[in-house]
């Protein structure tokens, strides 16, 4: 199958698509065309960064991350 015809078949299958699933395959397609840039994004980060972040999202996973809001009441209060 040439590159049009996939094109063209894509098209009319999105084309019938209702409203809520169309936006689901929105969401799902620019995740997958975005997903090389974060990807290459990680892989240029220092790696100090990337254990940060490893830890950040480790410390939530065990629930002994704090919760947004009172993180912004904490420097509402402070910086107010």
């Amino acid at each position: 199958m040439s590159t049009a015809e996939l094109k063209l078949k894509l098209f009319r299958e999105i084309d019938n698509l209702e409203k809520t699933k169309l936006e689901e395959v929105y969401g799902l397609l620019l995740n997958f065309i975005n997903a090389e840039k974060i990807s290459n994004e990680w892989d240029t980060m220092p790696q100090a960064k990337q254990q940060g972040l490893l830890d950040a999202i480790e410390e939530l996973n065990s629930n002994d991350g704090l919760a947004h809001q009172s993180v912004l009441d904490k420097y509402k209060t402070r910086y107010a």
